[in-house]
């Protein structure tokens, strides 16, 4: 049996959100929502790499996992509401939407930028929230970048930063690995594993 390679299209999701639509500098605050999940742990390391100061919330089970990928804080969503836990946030990288990404805003430095993965703003929230003081939301989807996708290569192949896989799992099962990633609360990545032929 062999082990095909993580995707890094999750990293590379994180490296657009950051570095072309949130123009992510060093020294900056970073919230980042879900941090243990997939996309989560890419970002925690991702913006650390780059000098940024991290904050996550996961659940308590998860917080010295992300304090070892480099997060500065981790607010255990289950005991607290981040919104009174932190305040001038530069970036909110939120993987989780709904709520959460309402309650996003107002941790929000009046410059800074709300990143939405899961689908887009809302205009009546962006209204009611983003406008005042010039802090602003953003949706996209990531785009194919080979550039992008070999710079996130070396830094996997320098071990800068690394995906973290949760488990790996048959393909014969694929259906529920899918019905398991989708229902969140999962660590890192799930991968398929391909029977040599």
């Amino acid at each position: 049996m062999r082990r095909r390679p993580p995707s890094r299209f999750s990293a590379l999701t994180v490296w657009q959100a950051f570095f072309d639509h949130a123009r992510l500098a060093p020294g900056q605050r970073v919230l980042i929502h879900g941090a243990a999940g997939g996309v989560g742990g890419f970002a925690v390391q991702i913006a650390r790499w780059h000098g940024a100061y991290v904050i996550g919330t996961a659940s308590a089970g998860n917080r010295d996992f992300l304090l070892g990928l480099g997060a500065n804080e981790v607010i255990d969503y289950r005991q607290a509401r981040f919104e009174q836990a932190v305040r001038d946030v530069d970036v909110v990288l939120d993987t989780i939407g709904g709520e959460t990404r309402e309650r996003s805003w107002q941790v929000l430095k009046p410059t800074g930028i709300l990143v939405s993965l899961p689908g887009p703003i809302p205009e009546s929230e962006g209204a009611a929230h983003g406008q005042h003081g010039g802090s602003r939301g953003v949706f996209f989807i990531v785009r194919p970048d080979r550039e992008q996708l070999g710079r996130i290569a070396a830094l996997i192949d320098s071990d800068t930063i690394r995906p973290v896989i949760a488990e790996t799992i048959p393909l014969a099962k694929a259906r529920q690995a899918f019905e398991r990633g989708v229902g969140g609360h999962t660590r890192g990545k799930l991968v398929l594993a391909v029977e040599k032929p």
